[in-house]
Formats: C-alpha cells, sequence, structure tokens
C-alpha cells in the first residue's frame, strides 16, 4: 500500500486518539487482568502502601469466587443479573413493541405521545433510581395506590423483601449449564437443517450429542461446594426492574416505530389481497422484518444490564445483599475493602460476561459491513 500525503496526513490525525485509546482503555484493560492475578489487598498493611509487594498467584481469585464460602454474594449477585437481564429485557421489548404498534396506526396527537413515552431516556439512571426510590417506599407511593379506589393498601416491601423465588443449588451448576449449552447447540442444529446447511448442521448435532453425554455423566461427578447453597431470584429486584423498565422501553419503542415505518405499505397491502389476516401479517411479514432491530435492541439493552450499578445504588444502596450486582461488588472490594485483586477479578468477569453479548453482534456487523 502506497504512503500518499493524504494517507499520511488522515494516520497523522488519527494516530492521538489511537495512543489515547492503547493507553486508557486497552490499556487499563491489561492492567486490570494482571491485578486480578496477584494477591493485592489481601495484606492490609500493603493495600495502599507506596510500593506495595505484591505477588503472582494465578486464577486464585476467580476460583475463590466461584467456590469459597466467604464469596456466596458474588455468587448470588450473578444470580441477580440473570434475571434482572432477563425481566428487563422481556419487559422493555414487549411495551416497546406494544407501544410502537399502537403508534404506528398514525393515532392522534402522535408526536405528543412518543415525547412523553420517549422522555424517561433522557434522565440518567440516577435520577430515576431516586424518584422511583420514594414512589416504592413501604408506607407511601405505589403502596398507597390502592387506598384511592377504598381498597387496602399493599405490604409488599418492594426493595427490603427477603422473600426468594425458583431457587435451585449451586452445586448443580454443571448440569444446569450442561443442559443450557444443550439447548443451544440442539437449536441451532435444527435451525442449521431447516436453512440446508447440512455440513453445519452435522457438526451442531455432534457438539450436542458431547454435551448431552457430558451432562449426564461428567457434570454430576463436578463438585464446586462440599455444601448445598441455595440461590433464586429476590423479590427486592422487582421495584428496580419496574424502574428499569419504565426508563428505557421508550427506546425500544423508538426502535420498533422506525422499523414498522420502513415496511412499505405496499408489501403489507399484498399480504392482504393474499388472504392473510391481521395477526398472519404480523406473525410471517412484520416479525421477520423486525428481527435485525429486535436483536440490536437485546445487544444494547443486554450490555446495559449486565453493567447495571447506578440505579440500584440509588435505589437500594451498595450494602443491599438481595439487590447486589457484580458491579456492586466490584466497588465495594475495590475501593472500600482496598482487596484490589479480588475487584479485579470481578472487573474481568462482568467484562467477559458483557464482552459475549457485544462480541457476537459486532462480528455479525462486521461481515455484514464486509459482503456489502
Amino acid at each position: 500500500m502506497r504512503l500518499t500525503r493524504d494517507r499520511l496526513t488522515a494516520i497523522l490525525m488519527i494516530l492521538p486518539s489511537l495512543v489515547l485509546l492503547g493507553v486508557f482503555v486497552y490499556g487499563f484493560i491489561g492492567r486490570t487482568a494482571y491485578v486480578s492475578l496477584t494477591d493485592w489487598g489481601q495484606n492490609p498493611a500493603q493495600a495502599l502502601a507506596l510500593n506495595p509487594v505484591i505477588s503472582f498467584i494465578g486464577l486464585e481469585n476467580y476460583q475463590s469466587l466461584f467456590t469459597s464460602a466467604l464469596d456466596s454474594r458474588f455468587r448470588q449477585d450473578l444470580v441477580n443479573t440473570f434475571f434482572f437481564t432477563l425481566f428487563f429485557l422481556l419487559g422493555c421489548l414487549a411495551i416497546g413493541l406494544t407501544l410502537a404498534i399502537l403508534l404506528d396506526r398514525r393515532v392522534k396527537g402522535e408526536g405528543f405521545f412518543r415525547t412523553v413515552f420517549l422522555f424517561p431516556m433522557a434522565l440518567a439512571f440516577i435520577v430515576t433510581g431516586t424518584i422511583w426510590r420514594w414512589m416504592l417506599q413501604p408506607q407511601g407511593g405505589v403502596n398507597v395506590l390502592p387506598t384511592l379506589i377504598g381498597l387496602p393498601r399493599l405490604q409488599f416491601r418492594w426493595l427490603t423483601s427477603r422473600e426468594q423465588v425458583w431457587q435451585f443449588n449451586w452445586q448443580n451448576l454443571p448440569v444446569i449449564l450442561g443442559v443450557g449449552v444443550g439447548v443451544i447447540l440442539l437449536w441451532l442444529t435444527v435451525l442449521s437443517f431447516r436453512r440446508g446447511r447440512r455440513g453445519r448442521g452435522t457438526v451442531m448435532a455432534v457438539l450436542t450429542a458431547v454435551a448431552a453425554i457430558w451432562t449426564a455423566t461428567g457434570a454430576r461427578s463436578v463438585e464446586i461446594l462440599s455444601y448445598p447453597e441455595p440461590h433464586g431470584f429476590n423479590l427486592a429486584l422487582v421495584g428496580i426492574i419496574i424502574a428499569a423498565v419504565w426508563q428505557m422501553s421508550g427506546y425500544t419503542m423508538a426502535l420498533y416505530l422506525a422499523g414498522l415505518r420502513g415496511i412499505s405499505d405496499d408489501l403489507r397491502e399484498a399480504a392482504r389481497v393474499d388472504g392473510a389476516s391481521e395477526l398472519q401479517l404480523f406473525r410471517h411479514v412484520i416479525f421477520p422484518l423486525l428481527g435485525p432491530i429486535s436483536l440490536s435492541a437485546v445487544i444494547i439493552l443486554g450490555h446495559i444490564s449486565l453493567k447495571i450499578f447506578d440505579l440500584i445504588f440509588a435505589m437500594a444502596g451498595p450494602d443491599n445483599i438481595r439487590t447486589s450486582v457484580p458491579a456492586l461488588s466490584m466497588y465495594l472490594r475495590a475501593f472500600r475493602a482496598n482487596q484490589f485483586a479480588e475487584g479485579a477479578a470481578i472487573a474481568v468477569v462482568l467484562l467477559l460476561m458483557v464482552g459475549a453479548v457485544i462480541i457476537p453482534y459486532l462480528w455479525t456487523q462486521l461481515r455484514g459491513e464486509v459482503r456489502r
């Protein structure tokens, strides 16, 4: 490739940004990954020393997070993140799609309603959390709404409930993961064969069989903990999920509304002329065309939910174990307890979780651009 004057100018223009990005993003990520492999913070006398004496201990911090009796909070954090992400995504997609379908019918005052539904997205999560914390107080707010129509007041403790449902034993985690991976591989197998990709389908079928065999045999012999440790969905998260859905459902509404407006009327009329009912029109025409928008919404909302911090901090505080998530535990360990290595290990786990959501999306987008 020839280095022309214009090309050299372009390189010089973006070079400062590349250097800053390399140092302050990827350099710090590398530094955090290295710190997670040390014992920095285990000795309180060395934690804040000017030149702390730290030792390389490998993956001990990660092993402790998933198997130590002292780190049960982190494991509950992961469970909280799973349920928060699941219900946050379902709520935002369902409400956003419903609002978009209603507005797509050219209702009177559409601009007003669109602004009202989008307005919560303009607020910071810390503001949303403060507002909803007031509304979910046990002695007022939402709990007294039924009294307006003569019904008794609600007694639900939105942010402090200790009730837990859908419990499972952490010892069974290998089996649960094996079943989950097997279901995903089976789905990919069926999808590959339906699309006529027999080679890929055969590979997926073999992997599905391997996952099933390992789940039935090897997974049961993996001993993570020597004692039962139940985890489940804390009902104290319900109020936080409602607040998060309230804030971000307007965003999904805007995405779906743009997608619906991009579907031509000719296509809809052609489907109706062919005898499709309104339900069949949505099922076979509109919903498949909205698939890429749904995927984008899932990716964006998914990475927001995985690294959620400020909303929970404002609503329930950092010390409420029932509503804690990995980002809160990382903050407490690194910046309150000065256990920098353990905090860095949680940060790396969080980065891997976000990467697992973002990287497939970026890979798909890049492949699409190359094909174009």
